[in-house]
């Protein structure tokens, strides 16, 4: 059984940067696309950027481009968001999600794995 688990999330002011974590357990990784998503109030959830496991390519939601890095570290089976210059939009739970095999898609549908979410909340 595939799990997924973030961590990271917080009461913070705008303008810091926020690193999320997810670490996946159950699997070996090695084929899989991870991806990170989020939800805020009254919103549909919102793909921010996938990950290719195999070798760290990674890609970005236009939204999110220029102040987000996604990132792994293979010797923990984890993931992270390193998100900076956080403004009050971006206020919302964030997932993690994960497919295999690779694919790099939007949709949460095409996701098979989820985690429970850590909430963000940017607010001075």
């Amino acid at each position: 059984q595939v799990q997924l688990v973030e961590s990271g999330g917080g009461l913070v002011q705008p303008g810091v940067s926020l690193k999320l974590s997810c670490v996946l357990s159950g699997r070996t990784l090695r084929n899989y696309t991870m991806a990170w998503f989020r939800e805020g109030p009254g919103k549909e959830r919102e793909f921010l950027g996938v990950l290719r496991w195999s070798d760290g390519y990674r890609d970005y939601a236009d939204s999110v481009k220029v102040r987000s890095t996604i990132f792994r570290d293979s010797t923990k089976n984890t993931m992270y968001m390193q998100m900076n210059s956080l403004k009050s939009e971006d206020t919302a739970v964030y997932y993690c999600a994960a497919r295999t095999p690779w694919r790099a898609t939007e949709r949460p549908d095409d996701y098979d794995y989820w985690g429970q979410g850590t909430q963000v909340t940017v607010s001075s």
